[in-house]
């Protein structure tokens, strides 16, 4: 699992600041037209259409991407489809980097063939590095509700999800509020998903608990306070939770978002997850194109798979929130039966802005170590 707080799940990015695929060849000339252009090239059209597109990814033969975890949102399955579906070798590098280190590894292997075509990063790092990115709409980008994409394309949320507790109802009762998770029954059984002075996930679980105590996003007292109290009765684990320790049983309730936690049902049935009522924290991935991409055509192919109704249906089997998903329900075309077994969130979203993370991480900063020490 990714911990590192640079990589945060992206809060939605504010505008001000920044298919079936026909397999026949183009005419050469097209083709050739469409290679030359497609650094610069914003749309599919820009390059001769999907078939040019497709014969000229199928060309260029290759894709870098990095920091995408096979485990992390079904991108295991997601580049695998890719791959067979248009024969493009996909270079999958360093699964567990962070947001950050996409970056720096496009920095230092700028000019190279293995710097990175694509990103997929937290809002944060995304907001400080649109100059970086390559504008470009896909065929469904009118799909994509305006609050989670820039107008001309340099960036577009792909997935997201709400901060959520897992657990194994085969070891610990089956939790109705975080207030439960005081009870003895969990003693020596919650565990958060990293330092949350360090951790992504980690820290905005405790914003999610500080929301459900009467806090907010920003004001994250309650929430400190709240695992200072797991602490004093025995019950927070100090143990970083993986598969493998969610698997042994080692770490029996888990504070992840949603969909890293529904994952695990597939390796233990017994595994449940929920949303606190009242406490729907969430955020959204950004996805975006390297203008100095070496393989420019593949990579804006990459963005029209992953946003084509196949590309959206398997982040949802990963247990994501697909950035076209309401689009999709009306058209009739999402995995009803995933969609529908997604974890219940009741009440009113609440999407951190990044001023509301900065005022927190500077309160945790000070107070995380004192409640838990």
């Amino acid at each position: 699992m990714r911990t590192t707080l640079i990589r945060p799940l992206a809060v939605t990015l504010a505008a001000a600041t920044i298919a079936a695929v026909a397999a026949c060849s183009p005419p050469e000339k097209k083709t050739e037209a469409s290679t030359s252009s497609a650094a610069t090239a914003t749309s599919a059209a820009d390059l001769g259409g999907m078939d040019a597109l497709v014969a000229a990814a199928k060309k260029e033969g290759q894709l870098n991407v990095i920091a995408l975890p096979p485990d992390w949102a079904n991108y295991g399955a997601i580049i695998k489809a890719f791959g067979d579906k248009y024969g493009i070798k996909v270079n999958s590098a360093q699964p567990d980097a962070s947001s950050q280190d996409e970056i720096n590894a496009a920095d230092q292997l700028k000019g190279q063939d293995k710097a990175p075509d694509v990103f997929d990063l937290g809002g944060a790092v995304a907001n400080a590095n649109v100059a970086k990115f390559a504008p470009y709409k896909v065929t469904t980008f009118a799909d994509i509700p305006d609050n989670l994409k820039d107008a001309s394309g340099t960036w577009v949320n792909d997935y997201g999800g709400f901060m959520s507790v897992g657990y194994d109802s085969s070891k610990v009762p089956a939790p109705t509020s975080l207030a439960d998770l005081l009870k003895p029954a969990y003693k020596g059984k919650v565990a958060l998903n990293g330092d949350p002075t360090q951790a992504g996930s980690a820290f905005s679980a405790v914003q999610m608990v500080s929301i459900a105590n009467g806090g907010t996003a920003d004001n994250i007292k309650p929430g400190v306070d709240f695992f200072g109290q797991l602490k004093k009765a025995g019950n927070f684990l100090p143990v970083d939770p993986t598969p493998a320790t969610i698997q042994a049983g080692q770490t029996p309730v888990v504070f992840d978002w949603d969909y890293l936690n529904a994952a695990q049902t597939a390796k233990t049935p017994t595994w449940k997850v929920f949303v606190p009522d009242n406490a729907a924290l969430g955020s959204y991935y950004v996805q975006a194109i390297s203008k100095d991409a070496p393989h420019p055509n593949a990579a804006r192919l990459w963005e029209e798979y992953l946003y084509s109704d196949e590309g959206q249906n398997l982040w949802l089997a990963g247990g994501a929130r697909p950035a076209r998903a309401d689009a999709m329900v009306k058209a009739g075309t999402i995995d009803k039966a995933k969609y529908d077994a997604l974890p219940t969130v009741q009440g009113t979203p609440v999407f951190p802005t990044d001023a509301q993370s900065a005022t927190a991480k500077t309160y945790l900063s000070t107070n995380w170590a004192k409640a838990i020490g």
